[in-house]
């Protein structure tokens, strides 16, 4: 997680964000690093508005701390508070990502035939309710072309098939360009190993909870016909290995005799969009630090 790696191409700007900036730092657990990072803060003379910090463990386990802080004039000091971030993290053996809160992250949704989550995720971003900007809709099919030119984003269909699986990543990496984040939006495609590695922890993706147990084309008929009483979803960041990437977030939603297959998909598709919405969101606010297979979300 160094600063140099990680940081968000500039976006368009919030001037009601203007000068608040964002601080994720991880190092080995020790007394002292909570004063040293506010001791810098104050030395710049920066305002912390908000922290929220985690030990895996107080005895050699791993430190994560979370500062939103107010700095007036931030673009132009940034520069002199990443060097001292750079001296202090050399002494003390901490990782860190340094953000600027009014940068929108560009992000790319990929979906296929369903519309709900790419939906809600539109309606959050037009809403303010997310401060991102979604760059492109890329899908394997038509269908949702609508949407998106309603929304005003640059749709691209690029068809997929097992023969074709790789040039059609090539294609749609080709059309997104330097994107923050992409967002599997009910894409019903498995993407590449070379796919993920080039957005590590920085892919999302959603699925229904009926994983292992019910796979196939119709998951809520079996889950039905067995006497399911809770539909729910996961959203996590995407791996090499199918669905068991770090969960960012996860909903359920109770259901009884009297549910329909109907009503069923109607509840999954809810939970699927607050799932989906809140994980996004709290990505684009630096709330989720992935450690190991699990993440760290300070919400």
């Amino acid at each position: 997680m160094s600063a140099a790696a990680e940081l968000p191409s500039p976006g368009p700007r919030d001037d009601r964000l203007a000068d608040v900036g964002r601080l994720v730092v991880r190092c080995p657990d020790r007394p002292g690093i909570v004063a040293v990072l506010s001791g810098l803060m104050a030395d710049v003379g920066a305002n912390i508005i908000d922290s929220q910090q985690h030990s895996s463990d107080p005895v050699g386990g791993t430190f994560t701390l979370r500062l939103e802080f107010f700095l007036d004039g931030l673009a132009a000091r940034r520069h002199q508070l990443e060097g001292a971030l750079a001296l202090l993290a050399q002494q003390w053996q901490f990782t860190w990502r340094l953000t600027e809160a009014a940068h929108r992250q560009r992000v790319a949704v990929f979906v296929s035939k369903t519309d709900h989550v790419l939906q809600e995720l539109l309606y959050r971003v037009r809403a303010g309710d997310l401060r991102a900007e979604v760059a492109a809709v890329v899908s394997n099919h038509p269908d949702l072309e609508p949407v998106a030119r309603a929304a005003g984003v640059p749709f691209h269909h690029v068809p997929v098939t097992p023969e074709t699986k790789a040039e059609a990543e090539a294609r749609a990496l080709e059309l997104i360009g330097d994107v923050d984040l992409v967002v599997l939006a009910r894409y019903m495609q498995i993407v590449s190993a070379d796919f993920c590695s080039r957005f590590p922890e920085r892919l999302i993706n959603i699925h229904h909870s009926f994983l292992p147990a019910f796979v196939g084309a119709n998951p809520y008929r079996a889950a039905h016909d067995r006497g399911v009483k809770l539909i729910g979803a996961t959203a996590h960041y995407v791996t090499p290995q199918l669905d068991a990437g770090p969960i960012i977030e996860q909903e359920v939603a109770r259901v009884d005799h009297r549910a329909s297959v109907g009503d069923m998909r109607r509840i999954g598709r809810y939970v699927e969009r607050q799932v989906l919405a809140q994980a996004v969101t709290w990505h684009v606010e630096d709330r989720v630090i992935v450690d190991g297979e699990r993440t760290i979300v300070f919400a």
